[in-house]
């Protein structure tokens, strides 16, 4: 027999899935595709359509799209049960995968997008010939915006593989490495100074 839900546990996973919806134009995706998946991934046991519509005070079109979206992006599975011809969903609950979804997810919707329009600005100024110095001199930004967002895409491919709870201790230490050179570039050495006036 299923537990009986706690007025602490509801109070809490009603305030992740408004939390989550606010969070939704920061990741790229709308309030109510934010919510189910929020709702899901508070859960234990999967949910059906009605329960999330009924939870949530959707409508039916409105949680089919959205649980078709969020079942594109694998951040939702749908589960069956033996004898239910309901379809249930349940969410994937390894933070670590999400959050890698939701960055490949928005770099391929709209960094891909920007990059591919910078390069076709490019091409409109070298079809005239770059003819004069201003032209020669805007291609270069381009250029060095270009280059910037190949880098930027190289770099999260590399690294996406690598975000997950194993190699947390890997990623801690590269964040220490990296804030040790911030430090050290901020930092003016007195000792070096005191020195050469000796």
């Amino acid at each position: 027999m299923p537990e009986k839900t706690s007025d602490r546990f509801k109070e809490a996973s009603e305030q992740f899935v408004l939390l989550w919806g606010e969070m939704a134009s920061a990741w790229g995706i709308n309030k109510t595709m934010a919510q189910i998946h929020a709702l899901l991934y508070a859960e234990s046991d999967p949910l059906d359509t009605d329960t999330i519509m009924e939870r949530l005070q959707i409508s039916r079109g409105n949680a089919n799209m959205n649980l078709r979206s969020l079942a594109q992006w694998q951040l939702i599975s749908k589960v069956h049960f033996k004898g239910k011809r309901k379809d249930f969903y349940t969410a994937e609950k390894d933070v670590w995968n999400i959050v890698a979804i939701l960055i490949e997810e928005r770099q391929q919707r709209e960094i891909a997008p920007i990059h591919q329009n910078l390069v076709e600005c490019m091409k409109m100024l070298e079809e005239s010939g770059l003819q004069t110095e201003e032209e020669k001199e805007f291609k270069e930004r381009i250029q060095n915006f270009i280059e910037f967002l190949e880098m930027f895409d190289r770099f999260t491919k590399a690294m996406l593989p690598y975000i997950n709870k194993k190699n947390l201790k890997f990623l801690k230490q590269l964040v220490k490495l990296a804030e040790a050179h911030q430090n050290l570039k901020g930092k003016v050495m007195p000792d070096i100074s005191n020195k050469s006036d000796e």
